[in-house]
């Protein structure tokens, strides 16, 4: 062997070795973005909320003195995309402690791989179905290594019909209100439906039959005609806020009088601003306590780490964006005690997950509402709270503007406590 070829065989080696050594110092994290499909109007502003995270957490020592390596792709709300990152992450080789996931058509594909791999998915889906770990409900494929932050979208959907009962009582309307289900036929929006239904059947509705409509921007003219000539009285938008803005301004037009209830994807305050006076009285679950300024110790943690992307602190961040930093925040702490409990292995991290009892994060105090995961229901909050987008005026102009003029409101309206019916787990 030549003196060269030595050489570069003890480079190789070293090279490998710093590697690994490398490696060894870092916990590998996967995070599925939707940055440029069909949800990517509020994949968007959370994954940013999730990327801004953990750079702050990595700015501020990482976990156990690790720093998180955070693999961050742009998936297009493809589920086979998410399936081949997921491949990657779980390869024995680089595999991850755990992922960021998104939506629920590849969360509900990919969670028989989590079982098997033992890898936690804390997800940006929050169907029902992901909230049964040992699959006792028998309504779901068990489920033991995904996570969500928030009430379930059967739950909120539940709340809202709550609310909306009594909304038609408050009016003193007779007769039987009119409820229909919207969205595409797709497992994000078709998540509640069958919860939904169930439910606005047993408080009196007369459920009608579904309106389909795409998860992208189109013209929904036809949908609003069908939906005014229904007689409706209380519809529920299931797609995220990009789509449900068309129908909001489409039936504006045709002059539908309809209570619409939206989704926790389906409204924001960048839709409000779009959607205008369209979006004025739209009903929403927020899951966090507070929207963005907002009065909470929290709000100053928040306002930190929003700053690892803009330094200037002048951008706006919805609604979205602090749900993702509580979200990034529990996986956090779940790592925490994982690292000092045998390591950060994807097995410890979910344990991490049950370790605490209406848990806030450090520092997030009045932003994230309390929480709790139990290894037999990962149903974190049946507590609901409910908002109404208020429209004043014209929404032209900065986000800011509109907002600190209360141009654009979200108004609570009420908290609704759910029961943890036995016969609603797991749907």
């Amino acid at each position: 062997m030549t003196i060269r070829s030595l050489l570069s065989s003890v480079s190789l080696a070293l090279l490998v070795s710093s590697a690994a050594a490398t490696a060894q110092a870092q916990i590998a994290i996967g995070h599925l973005q939707d940055l440029s499909g069909g949800t990517s109007d509020v994949g968007t502003p959370y994954g940013q909320g999730v990327a801004d995270t953990f750079a702050w957490v990595n700015k501020n020592g990482g976990v156990g003195g690790k720093q998180l390596n955070v693999d961050s792709n742009d998936y297009g709300y493809q589920v086979p995309r998410a399936i081949a990152l997921y491949k990657k992450w779980s390869a024995s080789d680089a595999k991850v402690a755990a992922i960021m996931g998104w939506g629920t058509a590849d969360t509900e594909a990919l969670t028989g791989f989590l079982a098997q791999d033992k890898i936690p998915d804390i997800s940006g889906s929050y169907a029902a179905a992901l909230t049964d770990p040992e699959g006792t409900s028998g309504k779901a494929k068990p489920a033991p290594y995904n996570f969500f932050y928030g009430p379930s979208y059967s739950d909120a959907m539940r709340a809202m019909l709550t609310w909306a009962a009594e909304d038609w009582k408050a009016k003193g309307k007779s007769g039987k209100p009119k409820f229909v289900h919207m969205g595409a036929n797709h497992p994000y929006p078709n998540a509640p439906k069958a919860a939904g239904e169930a439910l606005a059947t047993e408080l009196g509705f007369e459920v009608l039959p579904p309106l389909v409509f795409a998860l992208s921007p189109g013209d929904y003219s036809a949908q609003c005609l069908s939906l005014k000539s229904s007689g409706a009285n209380y519809a529920y938008l299931g797609n995220t806020a990009a789509s449900n803005i068309s129908v909001l301004k489409a039936c504006k037009t045709a002059g539908v009088d309809v209570q619409f209830l939206g989704n926790v994807w389906g409204m924001d305050e960048n839709a409000a601003k779009t959607a205008g006076d369209a979006a004025d009285g739209v009903i929403f679950p927020l899951r966090t306590a507070v929207s963005w300024g907002g009065n909470a110790p929290g709000m100053k943690t928040v306002m930190e780490i929003s700053k690892m992307s803009d330094p200037s602190g002048k951008v706006y961040r919805p609604v979205h964006y602090i749900a993702a930093v509580c979200s990034a925040l529990y996986l956090k702490e779940a790592l925490d005690w994982a690292a000092k409990n045998g390591g950060a292995t994807g097995e410890n991290v979910a344990k991490g997950f049950y370790q605490k009892k209406d848990w806030v994060p450090a520092g997030m105090d009045g932003v994230c509402n309390p929480s709790n995961w139990t290894e037999k229901d990962h149903r974190p909050t049946t507590k609901v709270d409910l908002y109404r987008a208020k429209v004043s005026g014209a929404t032209d102009g900065d986000i800011n503007d509109l907002m600190t003029k209360g141009t654009i409101k979200l108004e609570k309206v009420k908290t609704v406590e759910l029961p943890r019916k036995p016969e609603w787990f797991g749907w």
